[in-house]
């Protein structure tokens, strides 16, 4: 093979052929290096969002952006280490829910999450509403933490696959975020460099996720599963409901309230049983038993409260206030409330989720940006779901904020989102297993 140009890769691509590993090897490395200008980069890009790429391209590319940093070093860590991660949605906690769980039964997780952005809320953001919590630690802390409680979750470390930081940035900027092969191994690329033994993959659809459409949810889940075969990890993915917010809470303090309702054995329904098949999914990855068997495990951890002890365990090895999560009702500090009510008789039809989540950003839950700060205290608590009737008058939902300014937007937009009529409906919570 001759010498390597990026010219010649982008015309390969934009012509539909297909990239050979040694080519995005190539790629990678020089972008990284800076030796690869951005302008090259975003054309190549830009002819990956049109002409796509195969399997087997983009587990290429995967693999690219995982060695392109370090990879978690798992000495000092025993037990098999298992993690979950979901592709984003509003009311999302089932992560402060679903590792005690499998932690409090035998598995290890020493798991990295993100922050928020947007009207997908982050895991990182939920634990920090918890006073003295540290998300940032060191390995030695990181190891030691886990050592203690079996579990600990921290922010991302930015020296694990850094080329996707550099290529993200890149596609927020040319229109190829939305691309299914840049998206998988984006995820990807960063879970293989945590270098957990068995993954499960929360794919949202629906309204408040990013992939709308259930055949794209279900093209991604089967996309990243294979991804993860290849890398030689046991991986599954549930293919579930975003058309609604999970649970009935949305902002960060809240969000641990209602996740400390769960662990505790109660909870709102649709969340506690997702955590359930998560935390089964989990099980049955990485000790084999049948899924019957392993949810029957998972639900005896919630009514024993061995999963809420693992929790207080991990709250308090990284340096939390666990009479926080011992006495919730300290995690409900907002000054101002605002009770947003229906205004006509019906059924709540369908709501728009993503404009929820955008409704709790505006009372400062979430960021537009990643250096804007957040109030852990601002959100929403939902009194009504979809499917449920409610009368004129009725409360719907009550916005929580530091500023009363802040709620005749929020509320507007909340009510704009919600559609109340004659017929109830209902939609699956999961709707697809793969793997």
């Amino acid at each position: 093979m001759g010498e390597l140009r990026v010219y010649d890769m982008i015309k390969k691509k934009r012509d539909g052929g297909s990239l050979t590993r040694e080519e995005i090897a190539f790629l990678i490395s020089g972008y990284c290096k800076g030796e690869i200008p951005d302008y090259q980069m975003s054309a190549l890009c830009m002819a990956i969002y049109f002409r796509g790429m195969s399997a087997e391209e983009t587990a290429y590319l995967t693999m690219e952006i995982r060695d392109s940093g370090e990879i978690l070093d798992a000495e000092g860590i025993e037990g098999i280490r298992v993690d979950k991660h979901s592709t984003g949605g509003v009311g999302d906690k089932t992560s402060l829910i679903v590792s005690p769980i499998v932690a409090s039964l035998g598995l290890t997780v020493a798991k990295m999450s993100g922050r928020g952005l947007g009207h997908t809320g982050g895991t990182v953001d939920k634990l920090e509403a918890i006073p003295g919590f540290r998300t940032e630690m060191t390995r030695e802390e990181f190891v030691l933490a886990v050592r203690q409680a079996g579990l600990a979750i921290v922010g991302q470390s930015g020296e694990l696959a850094p080329a996707d930081k550099l290529l993200y940035a890149l596609r927020d900027v040319t229109a190829t975020v939305d691309s299914m092969p840049l998206i998988a191994s984006s995820i990807m690329g960063k879970k293989l460099a945590a270098n957990d033994d068995c993954i499960v993959l929360d794919v949202k659809t629906g309204s408040g996720a990013f992939m709308k459409s259930l055949d794209d949810s279900i093209a991604l889940g089967t996309l990243m599963v294979d991804i993860a075969k290849r890398a030689g990890k046991r991986a599954v993915a549930l293919v579930t409901d975003m058309d609604a917010p999970l649970g009935s809470a949305i902002g960060n303090a809240l969000e641990v309230q209602e996740a400390v309702e769960v662990l505790r054995g109660g909870g709102a329904e649709d969340l506690r049983e997702l955590c359930v098949s998560l935390a089964s999914q989990m099980l049955f990855l990485a000790q084999g038993e049948a899924i019957s068997v392993c949810e029957e495990r998972v639900r005896e951890s919630l009514s024993s409260g061995a999963a809420f002890k693992a929790f207080l365990a991990m709250v308090r090895a990284q340096g939390g206030d666990v009479s926080f999560v011992e006495n919730p009702e300290k995690l409900c500090q907002a000054p101002y409330r605002h009770t947003v009510c229906a205004p006509t008789d019906g059924y709540i039809t369908r709501v728009n989720t993503e404009d929820y989540g955008l409704a709790s950003l505006l009372l400062g839950a979430g960021r537009n940006k990643k250096e804007d700060r957040i109030d852990p205290w601002a959100g929403i608590r939902l009194h009504a779901k979809t499917g449920d009737s409610v009368r004129r008058g009725d409360p719907i939902a009550t916005l929580y904020a530091s500023d009363d300014a802040l709620f005749a937007h929020a509320a507007e937009v909340l009510l704009a989102a919600t559609q109340i009529g004659e017929q109830p409906q209902r939609r699956p919570l999961i709707y697809r297993v793969i793997g």
